[in-house]
């Protein structure tokens, strides 16, 4: 469980930054060059490294290089804790929200 947690911790720090968002959903449309990528933000190749190892580290992205060219590709599968997780929240709010209405239906019968 611990294990579960730190990946979902790293997973959500690098979701926080809009540009590591960006990079996200353009990457969700299919592989590509960190060059092509960077070329889509205002800030210089080093700073943009900085996101892509971000990204890297938290698994949500993978990278393989050939030549000179890296090439970025999602990992879909990373992005699966983040549904699971969400999904389980969704759980628990819905189990307090009913439990709730439950309370409040009994309690309006209740008063005279």
């Amino acid at each position: 469980m611990a294990q579960y947690l730190a990946q979902l911790d790293r997973v959500f720090v690098a979701l926080t930054d809009q540009t590591r968002r960006a990079v996200i959903r353009r990457l969700g449309r299919g592989p590509a060059s960190v060059g092509d990528l960077a070329s889509e933000f205002p800030m210089a190749l080093p700073s943009f490294m900085k996101h892509v190892r971000t990204l890297e580290e938290s698994g949500l992205i993978r990278t393989a290089k050939s030549g000179r060219v890296r090439t970025c590709t999602l990992n879909r599968e990373r992005l699966a804790l983040v549904d699971d997780w969400l999904a389980e929240q969704r759980r628990i709010w819905q189990e307090r929200t009913d439990r709730l209405e439950q309370f409040v239906t009994e309690t309006a019968k209740d008063q005279p």
